[in-house]
């Protein structure tokens, strides 16, 4: 099973067999194109992996793409989404307004929806400024804080945990708790089809956001835990992936070990640069800045550089970990800084 990647004026609804459909819905304005977001028929009605983003060319493209494929959205059963982010949130909302279902999330992802939904306006800004002040952004800080943000998605009416089935009659979908690229992504496993929805933790030709927010967190380590997770899905075996983006593609377990490649050799890079620089210690900031993005620097907007700083912030601390670099001590409210660890 495998369908190519074409441009969102090129998709269509597609029947991928087995009772299960997918349904491309827009994203305006980002390079993505669009969120796929699968139906999974059941006798007690469809059940929606993601819904897409809160936008109403997105709702229609949602509501009449699932009509192409036989399905009235008031007829849902409930929304499964793999993780927080506006893209796959953004409509569980409103497609429990117009069916009654049910919105489901990993509890992680829960209590994030729960923080963002009471961290509004000004709050949120002066909570977004410190967090770049303390990542060494200087005079980037108040841009990258005050850009526009979308609305909070719907809070869940279920809290998912690992290995979880979701309430869908006559079929085995199994959570698979993969965490990474949000504290709470889920994987979802089609047991009685040899099939896993993943969500944006494996995509066949990109790798997903791997950031840390606040960046100058030392109790978590989300690549860390994105790398475990790779291994968690190789352990299921060559499953049929259906991701969120891009296109559907066959052994998972393929791509993860590829995903995993590229994540060393990032690291690898990153550290030799670090090493290479010391005894100077490195802001996140700093750091950022002398990293490989799919921009030059000086190309990239202030929601771009705020989230390739969380990504910067996310290697760091898989570094810190491991132990080759080491944090430096500051005086209180200074940017903290890294130096490697042999230094």
């Amino acid at each position: 099973m495998k369908t190519r990647r074409r441009p969102y004026s090129a998709q269509r609804p597609e029947d991928l067999g087995g009772g299960v459909w997918s349904v491309p819905v827009p994203i305006p304005g980002n390079p993505l194109g669009y969120t796929l977001v699968y139906a999974v028929e059941s006798p007690a009605g469809p059940v929606l992996v993601d819904a897409g983003w809160n936008h109403q060319d997105a709702w229609l493209a949602l509501r009449d793409g699932l009509a192409a494929v036989g399905i009235d959205v008031r007829t849902v059963r409930g929304v499964v989404v793999t993780h927080h982010h506006p893209d796959h949130a953004g409509l569980a909302g409103r497609v429990r307004e117009e069916s009654g279902g049910w919105i489901a999330m990993h509890e992680a992802d829960v209590a994030l929806v729960r923080l963002i939904r009471g961290m509004a306006g000004d709050l949120h800004r002066n909570f977004q400024a410190d967090m770049m002040r303390r990542a060494g952004a200087g005079v980037d800080a108040d841009a990258v804080a005050s850009s526009s943000r979308p609305d909070p998605p719907a809070l869940p009416d279920l809290e998912l945990r690992d290995g979880d089935l979701i309430d869908l009659p006559g079929r085995r979908l199994r959570t698979v708790w993969t965490p990474g690229h949000t504290p709470g992504h889920v994987c979802l496993h089609l047991e009685d089809a040899g099939r896993l929805f993943t969500g944006d933790h494996v995509l066949p030709g990109i790798t997903p956001h791997i950031g840390l927010y606040p960046y100058d967190r030392d109790d978590v380590d989300p690549l860390g835990d994105f790398l475990g997770s790779l291994d968690r899905v190789a352990d299921l075996g060559d499953l049929d992936a259906l991701p969120a983006h891009e296109w559907t593609f066959p052994d998972v377990a393929a791509r993860t070990a590829e995903i995993r490649v590229h994540h060393e050799e990032k690291l690898e890079r990153l550290l030799d640069q670090i090493t290479a620089l010391s005894p100077d210690a490195l802001t996140i900031w700093d750091v950022a800045e002398q990293m490989v993005w799919n921009r030059p620097w000086t190309d990239l907007g202030p929601m771009q550089r705020g989230m390739a700083a969380g990504e910067a912030a996310a290697h760091l601390r898989t570094l810190e970990v491991r132990g080759t670099i080491r944090r430096v001590p500051g005086a209180p409210g200074d940017p903290v800084r890294f130096t490697a660890a042999s230094r």
